[in-house]
């Protein structure tokens, strides 16, 4: 890049910076931004920050947003490390799941709460799947549930988690809709979607519980048949011809939200200057196009009213878990 571009490309996202309120010099511009992600590549939180560094405005071939891996204990490792100010400064964002918030609600990141972190911005919501390889046998769901319950011990299904994650949880409500103890099913657990299709694609495991914009991305080379989305009517895109979970008679909708969080310690200005990036990039006809490829749904939500949006969230969570017996 010449020297002529480089600086017309700073002065462009100075601009946008002061249109959106920002008062920050146009070498803030240049500062490299950091994604983490809590998880192995490949799987949807990994996606979601692949689409923030194409679609945010700020990032420059001067200034890329750089995508780091943090995984471990589902989320709570990198939440530990934002949390006790190893990692996160005024430009490291870190991406979540409704997942993170379940497992937030069930005690899983230890004595955490959701004032530990400033929630940031929801980009979209994705949906809950359950897959299969191509040359499995089963062509449904309603089939590979008759096969679970006539051989529990014949199939084993990938979960991201543990027993109580949201992946397990999918797979139990479906179960449970059949008349069948999910407890009688053999689990593995996986770290993240990325993990899981590998799992499948090796044959470790023989079914995978994840999310709709994994398998949009992973199921497009023929290796893999997603049997069912979680949602309230059929997606479009790759995954146009799959049923949902509720034609094939288990009402089962698994709707999962995806955004970033910042740490704690981050100042008001620093974080109302992020909000302010997110409200603005979130309007364009680029971010949507992004998210529609990254196979998330439309949700826009940032600063005070996301951060009341997760607590109930995981409020409810909470309570569901309880009443399930997976919390104390």
């Amino acid at each position: 890049m010449n020297s002529f571009i480089r600086r017309h490309l700073l002065t462009a996202c100075a601009l946008f910076i002061g249109a959106a309120g920002l008062h920050a010099p146009a070498a803030q511009a240049a500062r490299a931004v950091e994604c983490i992600v809590p998880a192995k590549p490949g799987g949807g939180m990994d996606g979601a920050c692949r689409m923030i560094r194409k679609a945010l405005p700020l990032a420059t071939e001067d200034a890329p947003v750089k995508i780091s891996y943090l995984p471990g204990g589902i989320g709570a490792v990198a939440w530990s490390s934002v949390v006790s100010q190893r990692r996160g400064g005024a430009d490291t964002l870190v991406t979540f799941s409704g997942g993170s918030l379940l497992n937030l609600a069930q005690g899983k990141y230890g004595k955490a709460a959701v004032s530990d972190v400033r929630w940031l911005a929801g980009v979209g919501v994705d949906y809950g799947m359950i897959a299969v390889r191509s040359d499995a046998p089963y062509k449904n769901l309603r089939e590979l549930i008759d096969a679970m319950r006539s051989e529990p011990g014949k199939i084993t299904v990938g979960v991201s988690g543990t027993v109580g994650s949201q992946d397990w949880l999918k797979v139990a409500m479906i179960a449970r809709r059949a008349g069948v103890d999910p407890r009688n099913f053999r689990f593995v657990a996986l770290e993240g979607g990325g993990d899981s299709f590998t799992a499948l694609q090796a044959n470790h495991v023989q079914v995978i519980s994840g999310d709709a914009s994994e398998a949009a991305s992973s199921a497009k080379d023929g290796k893999f048949r997603v049997l069912a989305v979680l949602s309230e009517q059929r997606l479009p895109g790759v995954l146009a011809e799959v049923p949902t979970a509720r034609e094939q008679g288990f009402d089962v909708v698994w709707p999962i939200i995806r955004g970033f969080y910042m740490s704690a310690h981050v100042s008001d200005a620093d974080y109302q200057r992020w909000v302010a990036v997110f409200d603005r990039t979130m309007a364009t006809d680029e971010f949507k196009r992004q998210r529609a490829t990254a196979g998330l749904y439309p949700f826009a939500m940032t600063g005070a009213p996301l951060t009341d949006y997760v607590r109930k969230v995981v409020e409810q969570y909470r309570k569901q878990s309880q009443e399930l017996g997976l919390v104390r």
